[in-house]
């Protein structure tokens, strides 16, 4: 019987690199780290970074929405303009400005591998 989301994960070809971003970029806290898996903590859920040895992750077809295959990983913040500010200033690529709806606030950005991620922050009345 299925319990749970056990982790998510993105391939990536420096080790290193990849948990630089994720724990000193995003603030994400470090769980284990190795050559080939480390895992962080996004909000309880386990966020995982594979390790491909060194071999470039295959490209993924993308636009200013998003990847056209696959999933994102959303990651909600309760200040998307100063989360915008902060990793742009980093030299974060972001492939539009923040597209503001009635349902919240988003930005997608890409890691250093070029996975697609994205920034969303709820509509006020609607944030825990």
């Amino acid at each position: 019987m299925i319990t749970g989301l056990q982790d998510v994960y993105v391939n990536v070809a420096d080790m290193d690199r990849a948990v630089a971003f994720y724990r000193d970029l995003l603030g994400l806290p470090l769980i284990e780290q190795s050559p080939w898996w480390s895992a962080l903590d996004c909000g309880g859920v386990r966020l995982g970074l594979h390790g491909t040895g060194g071999d470039a992750v295959p490209s993924i077809p993308h636009d200013a929405h998003g990847p056209h295959t696959g999933a994102v990983i959303t990651l909600r913040t309760d200040n998307i303009d100063a989360d915008f500010a902060r990793l742009a200033a980093a030299g974060v690529h972001f492939l539009a400005p923040i597209a503001r709806e009635s349902w919240g606030s988003l930005a997608m950005f890409t890691d250093p591998d070029g996975n697609v991620l994205k920034l969303m922050q709820p509509p006020t009345e609607t944030l825990p």
